[in-house]
Formats: structure tokens, C-alpha cells, sequence
């Protein structure tokens, strides 16, 4: 059984892509459980038709404890098949996502869900600051992390923030960074920048998604795109991604840069000027 996880920035599309990733191979016949760590609880909603999951922590806090819970109260069957959980949060301001996380990894445990599967893939929050970023690294569960960015200053910058996490804990608990997905936003030689950057962070940039309308047309009614319409270029795509996750045998120790380096990196692209400072200033706060 492999155990993934899917980081990036927030509202890079992550959610989306491991949705349809995972979709991919359950089309193929592997067993998947999507075990989603945010908050938001919307990291199955395209495998249930659903606008979210009730979470583990929400059915624990309603049962009186998560002792209360019964595997069937949480775990749910959606297409193809795949097992959904949604381990849920506190309020926006208040606790820290990492309680969820681990909450709900030790019931799924304790109850057998990971059992006869070929994947776990874990859809973990952006916030690198966050408790709830490193919990399933740090409990020894994700071993495989791919990075979803594209070429924006912004999910560069949490691209290279996320690798030197997975560098905190490539030694002490094997985790390893399996490549970067680039999520098309149609920036300036974008396939060449993340090409180069997954150079520079050790690893490789393991499939470019084009940017597709019928991506949202698909999130509208609730579907993978590969539901959606399976016969359509961009469920090709999730399928060629899905592919190369499932034969990568290049899992690596990131090499995170500096960001010196990250900003000459953009300034040798053409994608700023080396005058940018403000907006330098400006990247470095908010991905802090």
C-alpha cells in the first residue's frame, strides 16, 4: 500500500487534482481511500456528489466522543468505489487542524479501514505554518508527497516553502518528495520555469495539466472530470498523471533554495524585473 499526500498553495486546484488523480486509478482497478485533512472538508465532495463530508471530528463531538463512532459513520463508498473520509477541524481562529488529522488517522486504524488498499492519499491544507500540515508526515503515515503549483510567483514560493517541510522530515521519518504537478494558470513559459524549479528542488515536475474549462464545468455538478465527460482531452491528462504516480519509482530528499535564489530564478524567466522589490516584499509576508 502506497501513502501520498497532496500539498500547495491554497486555491492552487490540489483538492481538484487529487480528486481526479485519484478517480484515474480507481479506473483502473486500484483500491483507493481519499482521507481528507482540511478543514474545509471538501476533499471528496467530487467522489460523492456532495457538498462535504460530515467530518470525524464533527460526528465524534455529536456522538460524545469518537469512541462513540461506528467505521461506517465515517467512512463512506463513493464511484469507483473509493473510500472517502473527511477528518473535519475547528472553527476558522480557533484550535489547530493537526487534532483532526491524527484523530482521525488512529480510528481509520483502529477499524481496519486500511485494509486491501493500493493507495491512502491524504489532501492536506496549504497553510505550511499549520499543525495540520505535517501531521500525516510526522506520524511516519504519508510517504509520498507530490506539490500541486503552477507558474505564479505565489505557489512557486509555497512550492519551495512546502519542500523544505518535507526536508525537515525526509531523515527522521522516510518521506520523500515524489515531483511537482504544474496546475496550468497560463503564465509565461510555465512548462519551462517548473521544469527548472523541480530541478533546482531535486526532484521533477511529473505531469503539466492544461488549463481546462471543463474542470469547472465538472466541479459545478459535483464530478471528477473523468465522470464528467471520460472521453474528453483533460480526463487524458488526470489518466497520463495517474499513470506516472503509479509507475514513479523517483522519490527524492528535496534540495529547498533560497529565496534569493527563487527570485533570480523568476527574473531569468522574464517573468519580473529586477526593480520588483515591493512585490517581492509583499510574496515573502503573505507565504510567511
Amino acid at each position: 500500500m502506497r501513502q501520498i499526500a497532496f500539498y500547495g498553495k491554497g486555491g492552487i486546484g490540489k483538492s481538484t487534482t487529487q480528486q481526479n488523480t485519484m478517480a484515474a486509478l480507481a479506473d483502473i482497478g486500484k483500491r483507493v481511500m481519499i482521507v481528507g485533512c482540511d478543514p474545509k472538508a471538501d476533499s471528496t465532495r467530487l467522489i460523492l456528489h456532495s457538498k462535504a463530508q460530515t467530518s470525524v471530528l464533527a460526528m465524534a463531538a455529536e456522538q460524545g466522543g469518537v469512541e462513540e463512532l461506528d467505521i461506517d459513520d465515517v467512512l463512506l463508498q463513493g464511484q469507483w468505489d473509493i473510500r472517502c473520509v473527511e477528518s473535519g477541524g475547528p472553527e476558522p481562529g480557533v484550535g489547530c487542524a493537526g487534532r483532526g488529522v491524527i484523530t482521525s488517522i488512529n480510528f481509520l486504524e483502529e477499524n481496519g479501514a486500511y485494509e486491501d488498499l493500493d493507495y491512502v492519499t491524504y489532501d492536506v491544507l496549504g497553510d505550511v505554518v499549520c499543525g495540520g500540515f505535517a501531521m500525516p508526515i510526522r506520524q511516519g503515515k504519508a510517504q509520498e508527497i507530490y506539490i500541486v503549483t503552477s507558474g505564479e510567483m505565489m505557489a512557486m514560493y509555497a512550492a519551495n516553502n512546502i519542500a523544505r517541510g518535507v526536508l525537515k522530515y525526509a531523515h527522521s521519518g522516510g518521506v520523500r518528495l515524489g515531483g511537482l504537478i504544474c496546475n496550468s494558470r497560463n503564465t509565461d513559459n510555465e512548462a519551462e520555469l517548473i521544469e527548472e524549479l523541480a530541478r533546482r528542488l531535486n526532484t521533477q515536475m511529473i505531469h503539466f495539466i492544461p488549463r481546462n474549462n471543463i474542470v469547472q464545468h465538472a466541479e459545478l455538478r459535483r464530478m471528477t472530470v473523468l465522470e464528467y465527460d471520460p472521453t474528453c482531452s483533460q480526463a487524458e491528462e488526470y489518466r497520463q498523471l495517474a499513470r506516472k504516480i503509479d509507475e514513479n519509482d523517483r522519490k527524492t530528499i528535496p534540495t529547498p533554495i533560497t529565496m534569493d535564489e527563487l527570485e533570480t530564478l523568476l527574473i531569468d524567466f522574464g517573468i519580473m524585473e529586477q526593480e520588483d522589490e515591493t512585490i517581492i516584499g509583499r510574496a515573502r509576508e503573505e507565504v510567511a
